[in-house]
C-alpha cells in the first residue's frame, strides 16, 4: 500500500495517497464512501488500481470530512468539492492531469474540468450524473405514482426511470437514512459483495451517519446540467446497465459533452472495480494514452460578475465632473482590490461598473457582497449581476453568451440588488446562501427563458431546503466506528494483505 500524505485545502487537511509509474497523471475523485488505507484490502479494488498504474500515476485522496481526511462542521458544496481536486494534484506536483469522477464525485470533477481546462487533460465519468431526478427526501417513501410528476423535472422523457429503477433507488435512500453503518445502504449499491458486515464496517470507517445523509441530501440538489457545454477537453462516460444509479444518468451526460464516448457495461454494482472492470480499464487505457484528443478551444467555465453605479448620470450632475470622477478613481481601486482578495480579476471598466471573473459562484456572491458594502460606504449604491457560464477567454478579455447573459441579468437587478441565473443558485448547494425567486424573464438577445433570483441578506432563511442541509451535522466517521473498526484500520495500514485474504474466504452475510 502506498503511503498516505495530507495535503492542505484552506483550513483542512485531506489524506492522499501516489502510486503507480506509468506517463498518463491520473487524480481519482471518488464518492463518499471511501477510507483510501481500508479499500487497498479488497482484492477487487487491488486489482483494479494495480491495472490503472500500469499505464498511469494516479493521486486518490478522500474527501473532507470522509475516511482519514479532516471532518468538516457542515456540508461541502460542490465549488468546495471542486477546490480539493487542484489541492490533492499540486500536493502531488500534478501539473495537468486526467480527472477520473466516480459516482457522487462526477459533479465535482464536471466543474473542475469546465472552470479549470489548463488543469484537465481528460475526463472520465464513471457511474454519475448531472443531475439527480430525486427531489427531496419524501421520495424515499412515496408511492411510485405520485413520483412521476416530480421525477420529470430535470429529465427529458427519453432518460425516464422504470419502476423497478425508481424503487431500487427508493430502497437505498431509505437505507442511508435510517440505516446507515450496518451495510444495508452499501449493500443496493454492491450487490455482489459477499460479507454484509464489512461492508457495514466500510460503511462506519467511511462517513458518519451525519455526513452520509448531508451528502445525499446535497447531491438530490446539485445540478451540473448548465456547465457540459463548458467541457472542452476529451471526455469518456462509463456506465453499468443495471447500477443503482440509472444508466440514463451516464447516456444524458454523454449527450450533453460535445465529443463525448459512451461505454455501457453489464453489471449491476456501482462500483467499476465490480462491474466488467476488465472492460472499463481497457476503455480508459485506450481513451489515456491512445489517439484520442481534441485541441484545446480556448474556451473555460467562468463566473461573470457585472456591477453598475445606478444614478450614476444624476450623480455626476448633482456632484460636478471633478467630484465626480474622484468618487468613481475610489470606486474603481475598491472595487479591484475586492475582487483581487476573493481571487478573481477585473476584465475591464464599462463605464460606471465593471466586469470580473471569479473562479466559483459562491466566491462571486461573497465578492459582489463585499462590493456592495464598499460601494455603499463611498455613497454610492450598486446593482450587481451573476452569471456562471462558457466563456471564450482572450488573454485577458473574455466573451461569449455567458458574458451577454451576466450583463443581462445584471439588467434586471435594482438599487443594491444581487440577481444570479438559476444556473448559479444550482450551483452554491450547501453554500448557506439564500435566495428570492425574481420569476422567469426573456433576456434581451438570449434564446429561451431563464429564471431568475435576488440573493437573500442574511443567507438562507430558516426553515429553507438550503438552511436545513447547513444546519445538518455532519461529524467525524470516528464518531460511528466501533472497537473492530478502529483495529481493522490499523490492520488495514500495516498488513492490507491480511484483510484480502480475509475478505476471500468471508462467508455470505446478508441478513
Amino acid at each position: 500500500m502506498p503511503d498516505t500524505a495530507y495535503a492542505r485545502c484552506g483550513d483542512l487537511s485531506l489524506a492522499y495517497q501516489v502510486f503507480g509509474d506509468g506517463e498518463v497523471d491520473v487524480v481519482l475523485a471518488g464518492s463518499f464512501v471511501s477510507h483510501i488505507e481500508l479499500m487497498w484490502g479488497s482484492p477487487e479494488i487491488k486489482s483494479f488500481f494495480d491495472r490503472l498504474a500500469s499505464f498511469a500515476r494516479v493521486v486518490m485522496f478522500d474527501k473532507a470530512g470522509v475516511g482519514l481526511s479532516d471532518p468538516v462542521p457542515k456540508v461541502r458544496s460542490i465549488e468546495e468539492r471542486a477546490q480539493e481536486i487542484e489541492a490533492v494534484m499540486d500536493a502531488a506536483g500534478m501539473a495537468r492531469a486526467a480527472v477520473i469522477g466516480i459516482s457522487e464525485g462526477g459533479p465535482a470533477a464536471v466543474v473542475f474540468a469546465a472552470a479549470r481546462p489548463e488543469r484537465v487533460s481528460a475526463l472520465v465519468l464513471i457511474g454519475t450524473f448531472a443531475a439527480s431526478a430525486i427531489p427531496d427526501w419524501s421520495f424515499a417513501d412515496a408511492p411510485i405514482t405520485d413520483l412521476r410528476a416530480s421525477l420529470g423535472h430535470r429529465y427529458p422523457e427519453e432518460y425516464a426511470l422504470s419502476d423497478e429503477q425508481v424503487e431500487r433507488v427508493q430502497a437505498f435512500v431509505r437505507s442511508v437514512r435510517d440505516r446507515w453503518g450496518t451495510g444495508e445502504a452499501l449493500i443496493h449499491l454492491l450487490p455482489s459483495l459477499r460479507s454484509k458486515p464489512q461492508i457495514a464496517m466500510l460503511e462506519r470507517m467511511s462517513a458518519s451517519p451525519g455526513m452520509a445523509r448531508a451528502t445525499l441530501e446535497a447531491a438530490f440538489r446539485i445540478d451540473t446540467r448548465g456547465v457540459l457545454s463548458a467541457i472542452g477537453m476529451p471526455t469518456l462516460v462509463a456506465h453499468a446497465r443495471d447500477d443503482l444509479v440509472p444508466v440514463q444518468y451516464g447516456r444524458y451526460l454523454a449527450d450533453h459533452i460535445a465529443g463525448a464516448e459512451l461505454v455501457e457495461v453489464e453489471g449491476r454494482d456501482h462500483a467499476p472495480w465490480l462491474s466488467d472492470p476488465e472492460h472499463i480499464l481497457s476503455a480508459i487505457e485506450r481513451f489515456l494514452t491512445g489517439t484520442v484528443g481534441r485541441t484545446p478551444s480556448g474556451r473555460a467555465l467562468r463566473t461573470v460578475l457585472f456591477t453598475d453605479i445606478v444614478s450614476s448620470t444624476e450623480r455626476a450632475a448633482a456632484l460636478g465632473d471633478e467630484r465626480w470622477r474622484a468618487v468613481l478613481d475610489r470606486f474603481d481601486a475598491a472595487s479591484r482590490d475586492v475582487v483581487s482578495r476573493f481571487g478573481g480579476a477585473v476584465v475591464k471598466g464599462t463605464g460606471d461598473g465593471h466586469l470580473a471573473t471569479l473562479d466559483g459562484p459562491a466566491q462571486a456572491i461573497r465578492c459582489a457582497e463585499a462590493i456592495r458594502d464598499r460601494s455603499s460606504e463611498l455613497g454610492i449604491d450598486m446593482r450587481i449581476g451573476i452569471h456562471t457560464g462558457e466563456c471564450e477567454v482572450m488573454g485577458d478579455d473574455i466573451g461569449g453568451l455567458a458574458v451577454h447573459i451576466g450583463a443581462r441579468v445584471m439588467a434586471h437587478a435594482g438599487p443594491g440588488e444581487i440577481v444570479v441565473s438559476s444556473t448559479v443558485r444550482d450551483l452554491v448547494v450547501g453554500s448557506g446562501i439564500g435566495f428570492d425567486d425574481r420569476g422567469v424573464h426573456e433576456l434581451k438577445g438570449v434564446p429561451g427563458e431563464w429564471a431568475l433570483l435576488s440573493v437573500r441578506s442574511g443567507g438562507a432563511p430558516p426553515g429553507s431546503a438550503e438552511a436545513n442541509l447547513v444546519a445538518q451535522s455532519t461529524p467525524s466517521p470516528r464518531t460511528a466506528m466501533r472497537r473492530s473498526d478502529r483495529a481493522m484500520a490499523v490492520v488495514a495500514r500495516r498488513a492490507p494483505v491480511l484483510i484480502r485474504a480475509l475478505t476471500r474466504v468471508a462467508p455470505s452475510s446478508r441478513s
